[in-house]
């Protein structure tokens, strides 16, 4: 099967490898953010996912705005049959989702409904979670509302932090997304709807989301500082010094 894979951070690098060392997976092009400029000498840096693709020879595009009509252009000129999205970065529009012929499927860390958005791994710790796990969706046109294809439970332990659980959410939501497109192909796979009044929402955060409130409980203060390790990081102030945590 002939597959567009989208994405950008390190989240996104298991899942690439997996379906690309799969014989019925043909990656036929790898979407990514543009390069940025970060640090004191402005130096250019990759994605975590143009880096894999550049190890891997596959082919890489790159576009500030996936939806301009050139752009466009290329992706229905590949004709794939999947369009496979893992924390790409951009919202894509009807036109774009409409491109391949089985859909554009998502991989999202969260058990959708709950946690929608771009932080689902934060937020699950800092709520005190003990569960959470990775959804595979058919895209829609708003964030992380598609119908539901699986759902994988993962277990969140009382010391794991946000970088712990984003790996074991990695690893284990590649294994998810090559079963998901076999099973959408065959045709074996379910589509169930989103309950939309249950849906709880994980928004972009800030370094201010990691100051710690020592009014709060003992237990809600290990959960921040595990739910911000290891960005943005904990911190609190000490005769006017700021001290991370």
């Amino acid at each position: 099967m002939k597959i567009i894979f989208m994405g950008t951070p390190e989240f996104a690098v298991p899942s690439l490898l997996k379906l690309n060392n799969d014989p019925e997976i043909e990656i036929e092009a790898v979407i990514t953010q543009p390069d940025r400029k970060s640090g004191r000498g402005q130096k250019v840096h990759y994605s975590d996912i143009k880096e894999k693709a550049l190890e891997n020879d596959l082919e890489i595009l790159q576009s500030e705005n996936v939806n301009k009509k050139e752009f466009l252009k290329k992706l229905k000129k590949i004709d794939p049959d999947f369009i496979v999205v893992v924390a790409f970065g951009q919202k894509l529009s009807p036109e774009l989702l409409d491109i391949p012929e089985y859909g554009c499927i998502n991989l999202h860390a969260s058990l959708l409904p709950e946690y929608r958005g771009s932080s689902p791994i934060h937020k699950a710790i800092i709520d005190g979670k003990e569960v959470t796990g990775n959804t595979t969706m058919y895209m829609a046109e708003g964030w992380d509302d598609g119908d539901i294809i699986y759902q994988q439970k993962v277990e969140i332990e009382e010391n794991d932090t946000v970088g712990i659980l984003h790996d074991k959410l990695a690893e284990r939501g590649s294994e998810l997304l090559l079963k998901t497109l076999k099973d959408v192909k065959t045709g074996k796979a379910p589509r169930i709807e989103q309950d939309d009044s249950k849906a709880t929402f994980a928004y972009k955060i800030d370094k201010s989301l990691g100051e710690i409130d020592w009014e709060q409980s003992a237990n809600a203060i290990h959960n921040l500082i595990r739910g911000v390790n290891p960005w943005p990081g904990a911190f609190t102030y000490l005769n006017g010094e700021r001290l991370k945590i």
